[in-house]
């Protein structure tokens, strides 16, 4: 009974309420934004004959998305102190994949067929944050206590169904002979999105239930933890999934008009199609992106891992899924496999990561390899 409320102590002394009001800022900005939307039909979004100000809608647009999406991040943290690890994790990848999959599926249902956005994006989510995320929490993290820990047992689950669902999703279709091109057939197609459904449920299984242990830091991070906890100011249970949820509809709707500028944009300036799937990628990050940063920070990486390895096996698991599903829908063709120097770069992101996680500690050596990949990811965007 003292552990609980010693662990439930933080929730009963709630900031002030105009404290409160000033950290919900956002959403009013948010709101505000969407109604203004909604008030003015399509037109914002539409400028397509005014480059500047379809320069002013994209980036007004996209500074809002990631001030939520930090709220986002913010609120699910709070979830994590008061639910345990893995549900508040949890809870922030499913919230930023649910932004994945309506941006994605807008920007191909708007203007002229995109084959490649779906692969784009799902692509620039793996390198961004196996490569740039994952090698900056252990460069930080690094430089800041020399070595950290993690479960090994959760990463390499993670890794076996990611190494998986990577290579049957986006490397499998180059190398099918049923259709030409790198494209799945219907019955390849309705086959991957069942048995990558089937896994992802399997593993939330895995993850929540049978082996929750697997995904919990096994060091002896406890006492740092729950310090670190007791600095947030936390509400109750029902006021931040209220939040999160707010927040989430409002980012949401948004990054369904995001998607129309970031499209037009990359046609109107000539811009590389893997820049828009980046673009994409970046928001969808973004409130795990610094979720994982603080996490490592306060020498928790095994969170950091559970954010960074969980956007990612949920990208693939269900990213993919959406994508394949509206093409069969709307009859699209959709281009899944990864080519040109982006194949090799792929292969070697998932077999470096298996090297990095071989043993339960990091160091920065680690960090900056998985750095370099991701600058040369950024290279093969504008020079392929």
């Amino acid at each position: 009974m003292s552990v609980k409320k010693r662990r439930d102590g933080p929730a009963k002394s709630p900031p002030h309420l105009g404290s409160a009001i000033r950290k919900e800022f956002a959403l009013a900005i948010a709101l505000g934004t969407a109604a203004l939307f909604l008030a003015t039909g399509s037109q914002l979004v539409e400028i397509v004959a005014h480059p500047v100000a379809l320069i002013v809608v994209f980036l007004w647009l996209f500074a809002i998305i990631v001030w939520s999406a930090i709220s986002v991040a913010r609120h699910a943290d709070c979830l994590a102190i008061k639910l345990g690890e893995p549900y508040g994790t949890l809870i922030l990848t499913l919230s930023a994949i649910s932004i994945e999959v309506v941006m994605v599926s807008t920007a191909m249902l708007h203007g002229e067929n995109n084959p490649t956005l779906g692969r784009d994006s799902i692509f620039a989510v793996m390198m961004i944050a196996l490569n740039g995320l994952v090698g900056l929490c252990l460069l930080l993290g690094g430089l800041r206590y020399r070595e950290q820990h993690y479960n090994l047992q959760g990463v390499n689950a993670y890794l076996n169904v990611i190494m998986s669902l990577a290579v049957l999703g986006l490397v499998l279709p180059n190398f099918t002979t049923t259709t030409n091109g790198p494209t799945f057939s219907t019955e390849q197609q309705i086959f991957l999105i069942a048995m990558s459904l089937l896994l992802y449920s399997i593993f939330l299984l895995i993850q929540t239930m049978r082996h929750r242990r697997y995904f919990m830091d096994s060091s002896d991070n406890t006492a740092k933890t729950s310090s670190a906890h007791h600095s947030y100011q936390t509400r109750s249970t029902a006021f931040h999934a209220t939040m999160l949820l707010l927040y989430l509809v409002a980012v949401i709707f948004l990054a369904e008009k995001f998607a129309i500028p970031l499209d037009n944009s990359i046609e109107r300036f000539g811009m590389p199609q893997a820049f828009g799937g980046a673009i994409i990628a970046a928001l969808v990050l973004a409130p795990e992106g610094i979720g994982a940063i603080e996490a490592t920070l306060r020498n928790q990486l095994q969170r950091s891992i559970n954010i960074l390895f969980g956007s990612v096996l949920a990208t693939i698991g269900l990213t993919i899924s959406a994508v394949l599903t509206i093409g069969l829908v709307t009859k699209r063709s959709v281009i899944l496999g990864v080519q040109g120097g982006n194949l090799p770069l792929l292969l070697l992101t998932l077999a470096v990561s298996v090297v990095t996680f071989t043993s339960r500690k990091t160091n920065v050596l680690q960090g900056c390899i998985h750095l370099l990949l991701f600058a040369v990811f950024v290279l093969l965007i504008f020079a392929p």
